[in-house]
Order: C-alpha cells, then structure tokens, then sequence
C-alpha cells in the first residue's frame, strides 16, 4: 500500500496530466490539500516536493505552486531548496565549526535559516513549527538536551519529512542521524588513562545525562572498565553538575563547590574524565582551589575543547570530526530531499589529542 504522501501525490499528478491544472495554474496549498485528504500539512508538503523534484510544478514563495510548463531537465527542480538548522547554542568547543561545516557544504545547492534553541524543548518545538509553517524543504536539528522526543520531531519521521539529527538518536525512532560514536570514544579515553596508570577514575557529568549522547559516554567507560577486568566504582562518579547545561539552572560557583566536594569525598581519584570541556574548565578551577595541581596531582580528560584555548590551556580531549559531521548531515538531508535514500544513522570516530593536563599517576609514598 502507498504511502499518504505519494497517494496525494498520484492524484494531484494525474490531474496535472489530465489538464485539470493547465501550465501557470495555481495548484491547492499544502492547508487546502491536507482538508481535502485528511493528512497532515507535512504529508501534503511532501506530496508537493516530489512534484517540484520531478518538474510538474514550481514554487514562487508567498505566492503559491504553479504547474510547469515543461518538466526540468532531469526531472529536478532548478531553485535551491530551503532548509532550517537548529542548534541548542554557539559554542566555540563544539559547534560553531558544526555550523561553518555545514554552511560551506550547502554553497551553491541549497540554502539555511539558522535558529538557536537555547537548549530549551519548549522553544525548539516552537522553531520547529515556525519553519515548517514557513515552508521549509527539510530540518537539521541539533536536539535540546530532554528527556523526552519533540512531537514535532516525531511527526516528521512518521511523514518521512527530511530531517537529519545532529548528535543525537532517538531510541526506537527511525530518524536519520548524524553524529560522533560516543562509546567508542569514551573507552578510548578511559583507555588512554589507563595506560598512564590511573584506576581511581572519576567521571563528572551534566545533570542531563538522560541524552543519548551522555549515555553512550558512560557506556563507552563502563565497556572500558569491563575490558580491562577493573571494577567500577560508580560511587566516584558525579551527575549533578548544571550550570553547563544551554539554559542554566545552576551557578558555575555551585559546580565548583560540588565537584570539590566530590573530590574530598574520594582523595583517591588520580583523574577526572569530564563528558563536556565546559565541565573540565570547572574541574580545573576545583582542583586548584583544593591547592592541588593539573596535571601533577589530578590528570582531567574532556570531551572537545575550543581551538584558541590550546594557547592557554592545551587540554587533553577527545576531538569530534565537526567539519565532517556538518558536512554529511548536509549530504543527508539532500538525499532525503531528492528521494535518493531512506534512514541513515552514521557515527563518525574521535580523535584522541594529548595535552598538558594529563600525566603518569603521582605514586603516593605512605608517610614515614
């Protein structure tokens, strides 16, 4: 059985052959067709893009669809299609290299509405719905940091709406991803302290560790651990922290005081595996306020880290592949606009860079 979209599709097509729209006719909306079949305005906005892909009609913005004259050469639309992007913020760590990425993949084949949700699921959803109603031709979501899916999101993966998730997959959802291979990562970080000598890992966490992103991470440290034949003290774990979140709902000054407090708590931990560099800048300064030294006393390791600081503090971090991630999400998202390919949940690898702020661990001589 055909899909709603290609059934409103079939029958707008066949009217266009039969003459019932003549060439420079105005065809129904994406409103009127979705009361007339009883879909939803993604379903018939998708019925529309296979005819504009395939030359019947065309599109002049604020203004309506048209029945070509004659279908295009090769069957395809010759105006760019315009897609949305959405991130949860600008961050020099991760992210404006993401949006670089993508804006110099779309050059000369598509165009980008940028929008910043702040991390916020209320304020994506409006977004959400805002460029949809603009008419967009498909999404780039870089998803707000919840625990639960967009409905909005959900709906277009049920219509088959181009959309590509940045960083992110839904559990049991079909929609297409693009992101860094999270538990890989991980492990090669735990790995990699291991190698230095360090068992007395702690790992500090954002409050939302419910994301896909920050639960493979964990996974990714807890298969390293396993493989290793080390038991995991989850006890020197802290998943508290806030103030790094895109919409804080804490003080940088009470992460501090908690990671500080984690470490009196535990003086055995020899180094900290932050998930996000925001939190390893926190790890740092709790570190130095306990009068202990990076990396001579606690070796931190961090998730990303912005290309300037490497002349302040060259930190040790797993570095995501931004610009190829950015530009594959563009290469997604036009395959899925032009009907070329279905689902796709790609996962890139991490690049290990060693800095200054991991080091051998200190051998502690009992006291004389």
């Amino acid at each position: 059985m055909k899909s709603l979209y290609e059934q409103v599709y079939e029958s707008l097509k066949q009217e266009i052959i039969a003459a019932k729209y003549k060439p420079g006719d105005r065809v129904p909306s994406e409103k009127e067709l979705s009361d007339a079949f009883q879909v939803s305005r993604i379903t018939s906005k998708k019925a529309l893009e296979k005819l504009m892909n395939e030359g019947y009609v065309y599109r002049q913005r604020g203004k309506g669809t048209f029945v070509s004259e004659s279908t295009s050469e090769g069957g395809r639309r010759t105006d760019k299609p315009l897609f949305g992007l959405i991130v949860t913020t600008f961050d020099d760590s991760f992210g404006s290299g993401l949006i670089a990425a993508i804006e110099r993949a779309a050059d000369e084949r598509c165009l980008f509405i940028l929008k910043c949700s702040l991390g916020d699921p209320k304020r994506e959803e409006r977004i959400v719905k805002e460029l949809l109603d603009y008419g967009v031709d498909g999404l780039i979501v870089f998803p707000a940091q919840a625990e639960h899916y967009s409905s909005e999101i959900l709906r277009m993966v049920v219509d088959e709406f181009p959309l590509v998730l940045i960083d992110r997959s839904f559990k049991g959802v079909a929609a297409t991803s693009v992101s860094t291979a999270n538990e890989e990562a991980a492990k090669t970080g735990i790995d990699y302290l291991f190698e230095l000598g360090h068992e007395q890992i702690g790992v500090l966490a954002p409050d939302n560790f419910e994301t896909t992103t920050i639960e493979d991470r964990l996974d990714g440290i807890v298969e390293a651990f396993a493989e290793k034949q080390v038991v995991v003290s989850r006890d020197l774990w802290c998943s508290t922290l806030k103030s790094t979140l895109p919409t804080p709902l804490g003080s940088k000054e009470a992460d501090i005081e908690s990671i500080k407090t984690h470490l009196k708590e535990h003086p055995q931990i020899t180094a900290l595996f932050a998930l996000e560099y925001n939190i390893a800048v926190l790890a740092k300064t709790a570190v130095e306020q306990l009068g202990l030294s990076v990396p001579e006393d606690i070796s931190v390791l961090c998730f990303d880290s912005p290309p300037w600081n490497e002349l302040e503090w060259n930190v040790t971090h797993l570095k995501q592949q931004e610009a190829e991630l950015g530009t594959l999400a563009v290469e997604r998202l036009l395959n899925m606009y032009y009907d070329e390919t279905g689902f796709e949940k790609d996962r890139l690898s991490a690049e290990l860079v060693i800095g200054a702020t991991t080091a051998n661990v200190k051998v502690k001589h009992p006291s004389s």
